[in-house]
């Protein structure tokens, strides 16, 4: 067993033995950007993609068994339009609500920009580069996508495609090995371990599955397909990024199949070239943890050494049992709403869950169906026909179904009952924060994942996957629930233990990685909104 399998007992624990530094405090006044600094480097903006047609939500939410990846390719329009419905500022929002932050976000330097993806405790800490050979239309070099501006800038002049896709490794999937585009994902461990230290990890690790899963869903719903390569020559991206592994990792690299592209350059002889800008860090004083850095060996230590196929299915989500009382929902369906719609609707709900308008069945088992479907479908994966997430619902308010705990069976579309009665006080007593009043919801999910089972059958490595599959789960939720009309939340700070004991999970290995309140929220809420896309 590797240092992950120690991480995860120390996540699932932490409710219960805080994980050190037990009394960090976070240096609020000196805190990181919420992303890149190159000072001298000219940004070149991208279009908005508005005059693009839009497509269902529904389509990206509940991809048809067997339908076919359409026969296009990304062009710049589409990658533009799919950056900034993902992690673009699209707006500032600001309004009556519990979230402890409430009091500080009409000054402007603590405006709260909306982004289409959800990120762990708002602070998007993730790095997207495009490196882009000749079928591209820019200029081939490595590009960093400046979230503020809606632009790129670029970092590299050249064409490194041939270079990452060695980095990648033979075996990679076909797509992977087929062209001269990829989006490749930075973590800057500090971006978040300013605020969640030795926890960060987990964090992080979340936030990357939270916007592979945008993008999935964004691509999908066009009939596009996106899917993380997540075993690579760790050290050699580094390299070319210029970054220094412990302080900023990849965790991710996406091939794009671009429109029209020709056959995959070949590498030019000689040492890989390096980017030379650096990014400039806001903060005075930069800190590291030893968790944080064990789990960042532990994960590059066997880095490219691919899972064989088939080998993720030890870890495969468990069936729901046979017997039980049972309680039907209607197919799950969604209605016509566009998928960028769907995007710029998304938020977190904080406090405003309404119990007097129920959530209705059909919707619980459309979001409960989106949900139990996600997978990153990633190199571990590359079909997508293992499922690893499986979904609990505690139901406090749903039209015709009694209050309980269930398991979803995404097989039938079916729920199971664990444990009868009301669950409000269970939720709330086992809920870190006051930002929400779990009793008000309609419902509150939980995904579970195997971890220990997806270590044991990929490596530490498969802590990334394990953790950011929760986070795919979790973006789902929200766009499914902005896509219904209904109020959402994503919580990582509960009792996981309690969970476990909750749902009679002590003898096996599910592991609940988040709680997701869902439910109809108050009528005319004091809001201001202002759209800047």
């Amino acid at each position: 067993m590797g240092f992950a399998h120690e991480y995860a007992d120390a996540v699932l624990h932490r409710g219960r033995i805080p994980m050190e530094p037990a009394h960090f405090v976070p240096d609020w006044a000196d805190g990181p950007r919420k992303g890149k600094f190159y000072p001298g480097v000219e940004p070149c903006a991208l279009p908005n993609g508005d005059d693009l047609a839009d497509a269902p939500a529904g389509r990206g939410l509940l991809p048809r068994p067997g339908e076919p990846v359409g026969p296009g390719g990304f062009t710049l329009p589409l990658l533009s339009a799919m950056l900034k419905d993902s992690y673009g500022l699209t707006g500032r929002r600001l309004g009556i609500q519990a979230n402890s932050d409430l009091s500080g976000l009409p000054f402007y330097t603590h405006a709260n920009w909306s982004r289409g993806t959800a990120g762990g405790g708002g602070l998007y800490p993730v790095s997207i580069y495009w490196a882009s050979g000749p079928s591209g239309p820019l200029t081939p070099g490595i590009h960093y996508y400046d979230t503020h501006r809606h632009a790129v800038q670029r970092l590299l002049t050249g064409d490194v495609s041939a270079r990452v896709r060695e980095a990648l490794g033979p075996d990679a999937p076909a797509e992977a090995r087929e062209t001269d585009q990829y989006l490749i994902l930075g973590v800057k461990y500090w971006q978040n371990a300013f605020k969640y230290n030795s926890f960060s990890y987990h964090v992080v690790s979340t936030d990357v599955g939270t916007l592979v899963q945008t993008w999935r869903i964004w691509a999908g719903a066009r009939g596009l397909r996106t899917a993380p390569v997540m075993w690579f020559d760790e050290p050699r991206l580094n390299g070319l990024l210029g970054t220094v592994g412990e302080e900023e990792a990849v965790f991710a690299v996406v091939p794009l199949r671009w429109e029209g592209s020709g056959a995959a350059s070949r590498t030019a002889p000689g040492p890989d070239p390096v980017v030379r800008h650096r990014d400039v860090e806001r903060s005075r004083t930069v800190l590291e943890f030893p968790t944080v850095l064990a789990m960042h060996a532990a994960t590059v230590a066997n880095a490219t050494g691919r899972p064989a196929s088939g080998a993720l299915a030890a870890a495969a989500a468990l069936p729901a049992p046979a017997d039980g009382t049972r309680v039907a929902l209607p197919a799950p369906a969604f209605p016509e709403v566009p998928v960028r719609r769907a995007l710029r609707t998304r938020r977190s709900s904080f406090g405003r869950f309404d119990a007097a308008r129920p959530v209705t069945p059909a919707q619980l088992s459309a979001i409960l169906a989106a949900c139990a479907a996600t997978s990153l479908d990633s190199d571990a994966d590359p079909d997508g026909t293992v499922r690893t997430a499986r979904m609990y619902a505690f139901v406090n308010h749903v039209a015709g179904i009694e209050p309980g705990a269930y398991v979803y069976d995404a097989e039938a579309g079916d729920l199971l009952l664990v444990e009868p009665g009301p669950q409000g006080a269970f939720l709330q007593d086992t809920y870190f924060l006051a930002n929400y009043n779990l009793e008000q919801a309609g419902a509150v999910l939980v995904p579970t994942v195997r971890t220990t089972a997806v270590l044991d059958a990929v490596g530490d490595r498969g802590y990334r996957l394990a953790v950011g599959t929760a986070g795919a789960v979790a973006q789902t939720f929200y766009v499914a629930a902005a896509a219904l009309e209904l109020g959402a939340g994503v919580a990582l700070g509960f009792d996981n233990i309690a969970f476990i004991e909750k749902l009679g999970l002590g003898d096996g290995d599910e592991a609940p990685l988040l709680i997701m309140p869902l439910g109809n929220e108050r009528p005319r809420p004091a809001d201001f909104r202002h759209e800047i896309a």
